[in-house]
């Protein structure tokens, strides 16, 4: 990060009145709505890549805590609502969204590069999500208080209801001891062996180090 760096606009956006005042004071500026497991941590994880070098204040919508808001931006756009779901605004109209596993690199870069004006420099981009449940689960493993299955079967349980809006090396660091649960069709006993990726506790010893 440069020293010229400047703190993304990330805004809670609790109820229809937000919604509206929030688009009515950015003419470009865009809504996030986040669902309820990993596909909005990676998501958002896409997302976040982008904004760290284009300027573009977003919006984001807890579905679940605020639906409110949710319904209100779908009777808005007339765009079915989707969780996750990036929509991209002009004057307060739709201009463009994409959603769920379609929020990629790919999706992203060619609308913000012909819509977004880029930063001077970098934004930071804080959010309340943290990874203390992460690392209390690997303690509880390096500690004996958790067997290599038990340990996987709650990580893994973890990761696939974890829909915080996190950094792009955030999601990369937390799926990288287990992969992503969604891609073993559905079942913790699908996932095999939890050493077959190689010695478990070396893997956590260092992960738990790079999530500092």
């Amino acid at each position: 990060m440069t020293s010229s760096a400047a703190e993304q606009v990330l805004v809670p956006l609790t109820t229809p009145e937000e919604v509206d005042q929030f688009l009515s004071e950015y003419p470009l500026a865009a809504v996030f709505k986040a669902g309820t497991c990993h596909k909005t941590m990676q998501g958002f994880g896409v997302l976040e890549t982008f904004l760290q070098q284009h300027d573009l204040p977003v919006g984001f919508i807890r579905v679940v805590d605020w639906r409110p808001a949710s319904n209100h931006v779908a009777a808005k756009t007339g765009l079915v609502h989707h969780s996750p779901q990036f929509i991209l605004f002009r004057d307060g109209q739709a201009q463009y969204e994409v959603n769920n596993w379609d929020i990629t690199p790919e999706a992203l870069r060619p609308v913000f590069d012909a819509q977004v004006p880029r930063r001077e420099g970098s934004a930071a981009i804080a959010t309340d999500d943290n990874v203390e449940p992460y690392r209390r689960l690997m303690r509880d493993f390096l500690d004996g208080r958790l067997s290599e299955w038990a340990f996987q079967d709650q990580y893994v349980t973890l990761f696939r209801d974890d829909a915080s809006l996190r950094s792009q090396r955030e999601f990369e660091l937390l799926s990288r001891l287990f992969g992503d649960p969604d891609a073993y069709h559905g079942g913790l006993h699908q996932l095999g062996a939890p050493q077959e990726r190689g010695d478990l506790r070396a893997r956590v010893e260092a992960l738990l180090e790079e999530l500092g």
